[in-house]
């Protein structure tokens, strides 16, 4: 017991230093693997218990969701009721069963992907080892750890401060509804927290794999090669992740071994973009149908668009729905931040080939980075949803402009609703009667 204690803060590998993490998403079912033997020979076996507790979690889910739809109960309800938002409700109900449905039937079917993503991260550690890279496994799991709190924290405080809420205006909501509505940000933010910690090991493979080339530059610029060949090796600090000591090895080596680690993280992205794909275009599209109808309630309070009949404040409602929302933006950001900065980074590694390029002189070390550069130009990393829009930062504008367009559409039907169109006819007659009687 003390063994299993020690490694799981003090992790010796690369499947260790993830150990925290899978097992959290093994028991919301999202993982149904398990990590088995010691360090060094360490394999993730399949488990039947895995399977049949992400059977009993969708079967659960998918009876509150439907139970909340059939009797029409809903949180948005006790705050808010309309023609929009009824749609909305339903709309999010709807969505949030099949998210939820995608989310494990996807971690189910496609779970070997997730576990040959899992082993092509030890093997690139063990191949940045061979050039002289070292990685502070219990800095990752310390990291790890950091992001399971503050995620745990944050919707543990969303859950307790929405419920205080809702009791302190006497309003009790019914057990599916609350499930239906609270439940699925876990598993959104569960599968996003595990999607960006694959992501910061590419991040770290690609920094790593980028040092080791510009040591060589480094190299040449000084005209020390050999000098450095004899040196002891000598540790420098990457970041707070990883150590780089100089090995001693042939440029044609080191340049030979960078080629088969960039080809092992170009897969690496592959796997992890082909495991992730439909659960990405899942969450997205439930985070923008979210912000979408939660915008437009904030801004229909706010602009005094329609008269609300509420137990709540105005400050409770528009309080309410903001920290929806936000946390839904989170998800999108976390996201694409992730995406778009492995991108950017593995985008670096090709001015770096190009610079060694015009700065050897050995024909063998030339023919090797013409041989990378070729592999650059055909292997790249991008990360798509479900091939239908790439993950980068340009979905930022993307967004942008579709929530405006369906905030002004949503506003426009409630400034047209019949309600508002009374209103503002009576409104009209009563100032024409007032101007015709102080006229007489």
């Amino acid at each position: 017991m003390s063994g299993f204690w020690r490694e799981l803060f003090h992790p010796r590998d690369a499947h260790g230093s993830e150990q925290t993490l899978l097992l959290c998403t093994y028991i919301l079912g999202l993982t149904p693997f398990r990590l088995r033997g010691e360090a060094g020979a360490r394999h993730y076996q399949l488990s039947k218990i895995g399977y049949l507790n992400a059977l009993i979690q969708l079967s659960f889910f998918s009876y509150c969701f439907l139970t909340a739809l059939i009797q029409q109960q809903s949180i948005v309800g006790y705050f808010f009721k309309s023609e929009i938002s009824q749609v909305g409700e339903s709309l999010q109900k709807f969505i949030g069963m099949t998210g939820m449905s995608i989310l494990f039937l996807c971690s189910t079917i496609r779970v070997r992907l997730l576990i040959h993503l899992c082993n092509l991260i030890s093997r690139i550690d063990g191949h940045l080892l061979d050039v002289g890279v070292v990685f502070n496994y219990p800095a990752i799991m310390r990291l790890r750890h950091s992001q399971l709190f503050l995620m745990s924290t944050v919707q543990l405080a969303y859950l307790i401060s929405s419920t205080w809420m809702l009791l302190r205006n006497d309003v009790r909501p019914s057990y599916p509804a609350a499930v239906a509505f609270y439940v699925p940000l876990i598993f959104l933010l569960s599968t996003v927290i595990l999607f960006g910690a694959f992501l910061h090991r590419l991040w770290q493979h690609l920094e790593a794999l980028n040092k080791v080339l510009k040591n060589l530059s480094h190299q040449w610029d000084s005209h020390s090669l050999k000098g450095v060949v004899q040196k002891q090796r000598s540790l420098q600090c990457l970041d707070s992740f990883s150590m780089y000591t100089i090995v001693t090895k042939d440029p044609a080596e080191i340049i030979q071994e960078s080629m088969e680690i960039h080809h092992l993280i170009c897969e690496a992205a592959a796997t992890a973009n082909k495991y992730f794909t439909y659960q990405l275009l899942t969450i997205i599209s439930i985070a923008f149908l979210i912000i979408v109808f939660d915008a437009y309630y904030v801004l229909e309070t706010l602009l005094g668009k329609s008269k609300r009949e509420s137990k709540f404040k105005t400050v409770e409602f528009v309080t309410f729905f903001s920290c929806q929302m936000i946390l839904y933006l989170i998800a999108i950001i976390s996201i694409v931040e992730g995406s778009n900065r492995a991108i950017k980074k593995s985008e670096k590694t090709g001015g770096i080939v190009h610079s060694l390029m015009n700065k050897t002189k050995s024909p063998e070390v030339k023919e090797k980075l013409q041989q990378f550069s070729m592999q650059l130009l055909h292997l790249k990393i991008n990360f798509t949803a479900a091939g239908l829009f790439n993950i980068d930062r340009t979905l930022y504008f993307t967004i942008s402009g579709a929530l405006t367009t369906y905030l002004i559409i949503l506003l426009q039907f409630t400034s047209n609703s019949p309600h508002n169109s009374n209103g503002n006819y009576y409104s009209c007659c009563e100032t024409f009667n007032n101007i015709t009687n102080h006229t007489n």
